[in-house]
């Protein structure tokens, strides 16, 4: 799930679909973080984040803080609200993680 290609893909088969999909670098948001990050307009104009999390450790509930706060930079960066928000991880997900992000409106995809 590396290619912007295949997120499209992926979330086509969920009916999910975007008029634009533009990807953002963490660099620009001020992160030294390995993610990839996307920001697409849907097709009833709705803003949303999609994010690209892929390492060999697991993904704990400190580092949901970090893409959180990464989130709401990415919505100074763009100057909108973002409605919709989705994160594909590729790497074990701690369950209080994946909790975490969910309470916070996170649609969570492991692959």
């Amino acid at each position: 799930m590396s290619n912007l290609k295949e997120i499209v893909e992926y979330l086509q088969t969920k009916n999910i679909i975007f008029k634009s999909l533009k990807q953002i670098l963490p660099k620009e948001l001020g992160s030294r973080k390995k993610i990839a990050i996307y920001v697409g307009v849907d097709l009833k104009g709705y803003y949303a984040d999609i994010m690209v999390l892929e390492k060999k450790s697991r993904v704990l509930r400190k580092e949901v803080g970090d893409l959180l706060v990464l989130h709401e930079k990415l919505e100074k960066y763009i100057d909108s609200k973002i409605t919709k928000k989705y994160i594909f991880i590729k790497a074990p997900l701690c369950s209080h993680a994946k909790k975490m992000l969910e309470e916070n409106g996170w649609k969570v995809m492991s692959v």
